[in-house]
């Protein structure tokens, strides 16, 4: 009984110390910063939708608001002052079974910002990644002697090995 008891133990030792290697490990630090400055981009989109954009869509559509459009499912069913069921808060109220649209087209605005940004960023890591696989060569500085193939100056005009005249660059005369 006493030597499960240690085998188990040191095996639940052993998934620590692998749990542990794999929580500390640098992608899973940056995916779970991304996960939160993500959430919190998310409701800035959010806001921006329902709190800035589309109140002046509404108002220049004659004053709708988006966020309560809905189609009712029960018809039959009316508010408690008997009223019938035009927006989802008096949906909710009532405990009507609806399809939020307006809520719908929020969302979608939502997303659309959202993957613009993503593109955005995306488009401007590419950008900057192309940058640094652009960076010019460095001028060669030495050339090989046609005549004993020796690395010689890319400025000369005569080898220092085997003392041959070399043609000037481009215009094939000899220097």
């Amino acid at each position: 009984m006493n030597l499960i008891v240690k085998g188990d133990l040191q095996s639940m030792k052993g998934v620590l110390k692998e749990f542990k290697e794999f929580a500390v490990r640098g992608n899973v630090i940056d995916l779970a910063v991304g996960v939160i400055i993500g959430a919190a981009f998310g409701k800035i989109v959010t806001s921006l939708v329902n709190d800035i954009i589309m109140p002046p869509v509404g108002k220049l559509l004659g004053g709708v608001d988006f966020s309560q459009k809905i189609i009712n499912l029960d018809w039959d069913m009316r508010t408690a002052s008997g009223q019938e069921i035009k927006t989802l808060a008096q949906a909710n109220e009532a405990g009507a079974t609806v399809i939020a649209y307006g809520q719908f087209i929020n969302v979608m605005i939502d997303f659309i910002i959202v993957a613009f940004c993503i593109f955005m960023l995306v488009k401007g890591i590419n950008y900057i990644k192309s940058k640094e696989h652009k960076k010019p060569e460095p001028q060669k500085t030495t050339k090989a002697c046609k005549y004993c193939l020796s690395e010689i100056p890319a400025a000369a005009t005569r080898c220092s090995h085997c003392t041959s005249a070399l043609e000037a660059e481009g215009n094939g005369a000899t220097a």
